[in-house]
């Protein structure tokens, strides 16, 4: 560390020429003037000689004879030296004097050159630099936007994981729901069928007993009944009339008719909740779209507006092959959003054809219709247009999951004349034939 006293305040101090030549720069013009011919030339200092070629330890008088030619040289306006030429003529001073020109002019462009070269050199550093720079804020700009491109692909893989997982929740949701109305049907035909078995063959043995009963009764009344005293006679008729006998023959063979279509409609409605839950299907067993669209249709009847008309032309089409339930399930999706959308006046019909790829299935209706904002939205899991609280948003991802479980997919668009129209694009079994 260098303290106050050790510094040197150049500025305002007296200045010479050794502090502004070196002799380096000097040394070369005085022996220019040597080889054009002169004896000596050196630059003085008042009587202090600072530099001389030929150089010498101190001044030497020059023979007698000998030409002299000086030229002042000036620090800051003042005259602070000179240099000395030296030589036998005055022809010699003279060439003397254009050498240490021709050195001195030369040593000025060789600077100069030194300082173009130099400056050329910094700009094509700066230049190659800048280049450099150029280039490598490409490159950060080139990483910045794979980054973000990245980051981009990142956000949408994320969010396609999401609905996926969405999806994969629902798919949980409706298997967890299959699952149970499996079990439910499969219960409700353990606890129900064995009993419903005994009421129903009981009422046809009980219909065959009454109807010998009533034929006893009417036997009796027309025919011992005559047999017996006047008195006894007027009792019969009196008591036939007051149990109101003859309406209750009549009835009879009626109310047990009834009973026994009762139980059979039980028994058919479980059959039905058991097939439309394909409790008995084997896996990978094919499906007839026709007669899953009747067990859904005959499921769903209690929930279907009783002035809804739901019309179905399936005819010729190809088995399926796949989730039995799971068409009965994206079936009961679709009419149930048809039935809700409007629940008067509905007006449906179900259309069946056979595609080079397999079967089309349009679902058209007279409703509201689906606003073509929302059609690309409608599929996704949870989304729903109803009030909070009035359904999950679940029911066509359904459909759209069972589309696609059956090798196709599901299409929503504007009917003719108003309403929705959805389209199911269903693979056809390789080996099975409408």
């Amino acid at each position: 560390m260098v303290d106050a006293e050790g510094i040197e305040f150049l500025v305002g101090a007296e200045k010479t020429l050794t502090d502004v030549l070196t002799v380096a720069e000097v040394e070369p013009l005085l022996r220019a003037a040597v080889t054009a011919g002169a004896q000596r030339a050196l630059v003085v200092a008042g009587a202090q000689v600072l530099w001389q070629w030929p150089a010498r330890d101190s001044e030497v008088a020059p023979p007698y004879g000998t030409q002299r030619a000086a030229q002042p040289l000036w620090l800051e306006g003042e005259e602070v030296g000179e240099v000395r030429i030296e030589a036998a003529t005055a022809e010699g001073i003279m060439a003397a004097m254009a050498q240490m020109a021709a050195a001195a002019l030369n040593g000025t462009i060789n600077a100069n050159l030194k300082r173009m070269l130099t400056t050329e050199i910094h700009t094509q550093v700066v230049s190659l630099s800048y280049e450099e720079l150029l280039a490598a804020n490409r490159e950060l700009s080139a990483s910045e936007s794979r980054y973000r491109e990245l980051s981009e692909n990142l956000e949408e893989r994320v969010r396609e994981r999401g609905v996926e997982l969405e999806r994969a929740w629902a798919r949980l949701l409706r298997q967890e729901k299959m699952a149970a109305v499996g079990q439910l049907a499969a219960g409700m035909a353990h606890e129900i069928n064995n009993p419903l078995g005994f009421i129903l063959s009981n009422l046809n043995t009980l219909q065959k007993y009454v109807g010998r009963f009533v034929d006893m009764l009417e036997f009796f009344h027309h025919r011992v009944g005559t047999c017996l005293s006047a008195d006894l006679q007027e009792a019969v008729r009196h008591k036939w009339r007051e149990l109101r006998l003859d309406y209750v023959t009549e009835d009879v063979g009626e109310l047990l008719p009834q009973c026994i279509s009762g139980a059979e409609r039980v028994k058919q409605i479980i059959a039905d909740l058991r097939a439309f839950a394909h409790i008995d299907v084997a896996p990978g067993a094919t499906v007839d779209i026709a007669q899953s669209l009747a067990r859904t249709l005959a499921v769903m009847e209690p929930e279907i507006p009783p002035d809804a008309r739901v019309s179905a032309q399936l005819d010729g089409l190809p088995q399926l092959r796949g989730d039995g339930a799971l068409l009965c399930q994206a079936f009961m999706n679709l009419i149930r959003n048809a039935t809700q959308a409007r629940p008067e006046g509905l007006e449906m019909h179900i259309q069946g054809k056979v595609d080079a790829d397999g079967v089309r299935l349009m679902f058209r209706d007279n409703g509201p219709g689906v606003a073509e904002e929302l059609r690309s939205r409608i599929f996704e899991p949870f989304f729903t247009t109803r009030e909070v609280g009035a359904g999950v948003g679940l029911g066509l991802t359904l459909v759209h999951d069972a589309a696609r479980a059956f090798g196709g997919h599901v299409e929503v668009a504007a009917a003719p004349g108003g309403g929705a129209e959805f389209a199911l694009y269903l693979a056809a079994a390789e080996d099975a034939h409408g």
